[in-house]
């Protein structure tokens, strides 16, 4: 009986003595943590996407709540959450912020499989990232869209699908949130981010081939040529010709869409802009009226030598 009751007590001074060193340590070696950054968290919509520029929400508040602790949080916001959450994350930090214009993933390859034929199988891993550590993929045309829809899978929000018709990605701008994943995800850089613009009105090359105009063409009948035309045609200097392929700068287009009319290869897309009025019909020619009859010539009266006869 003295051995269990010896056994006891040495077992419960064990366990006080562990519990004081824990209590001690957690307050020698305590980390603070802001309040704040769990505040900050929960107006977060926690997609932990990453497009941000941080490993996750968590990674964004934390860096959101330095950054009102140095007087400014501009350039810093949820692509996700938007306009709406990140007022109310600037309302809670006590921090006004400008409203950034909203973006939207724009796929800058025009090859469809009507313009961009296939010259070869590739039987391999069916990712983008693996045809294209192979080559040039199954098309002439070593700049454009692989088709195998990694943006697709990289995508949290369903916003971007495959086209089975023209073999390409199409962006729903109504679901995307302009994340950059499916950006990062793009081997071949196809896939930008860029300003919605005013009623989603935006205009863009649908290109990125670099090779020199006959070997783009070759390739692909609607690839961008390098011409200079649009740029020259350009009257806010928003277009560059860069190694034999042409850019618009979408903080500088104004949307005239001069360009569009003056592209030979149709590779400027000018997205959600009303269809032109067609143009008036020109009045027709009043016709000829038809020329009138002459005047048919009366009978001469032979009355009087009727009544000469009857007297002879």
């Amino acid at each position: 009986m003295n051995f269990m009751l010896i056994a006891v007590a040495v077992l419960g001074a064990i366990g006080l003595i562990a519990a004081l060193v824990l209590f001690v340590c957690s307050k020698k070696f305590a980390v603070y943590e802001d309040p704040r950054i769990a505040q900050v968290t929960e107006q977060l919509p926690g997609a932990n996407c990453g497009g941000c520029g941080f490993a996750g929400c968590g990674g964004l508040a934390d860096a959101l709540v330095k950054g009102a602790d140095a007087g400014s949080i501009d350039g810093l916001k949820c692509p996700v959450g938007g306009a709406e959450v990140m007022g109310k994350v600037a309302d809670l930090l006590g921090m006004a912020i400008a409203n950034g214009e909203p973006m939207v993933a724009v796929v800058r390859c025009n090859g469809s499989c009507a313009v961009r034929p296939k010259i070869a199988e590739y039987s391999g891993l069916r990712t983008c990232a693996a045809m294209n550590a192979c080559g040039a993929g199954e098309t002439a045309c070593g700049f454009g869209c692989l088709g195998c829809g990694d943006c697709v899978t990289a995508c949290q929000f369903d916003a971007i699908h495959m086209n089975p018709e023209t073999g390409l990605p199409e962006v729903d701008e109504e679901k995307c949130t302009s994340c950059g994943a499916c950006v990062k995800t793009c081997p071949r850089h196809i896939i930008e981010l860029r300003k919605k613009g005013p009623k989603g009105r935006r205009v863009f090359v649908s290109c990125v081939n670099k090779d020199k105009g006959p070997v783009a063409m070759k390739a692909c009948k609607a690839a961008c040529i390098g011409c200079g035309k649009c740029a020259k045609e350009c009257p806010f200097g928003a277009i560059t010709v860069e190694n034999n392929v042409s850019y618009i700068d979408h903080t500088k287009c104004r949307l005239c869409k001069k360009c569009v009319a003056v592209c030979p290869t149709g590779s400027i897309h000018a997205v959600n802009f009303p269809a032109p009025k067609p143009k008036p019909e020109a009045s027709a020619a009043p016709k000829a009226e038809a020329p009138k009859a002459a005047p048919v010539a009366e009978p001469a009266n032979v009355e009087p030598e009727v009544k000469k006869e009857e007297q002879a």
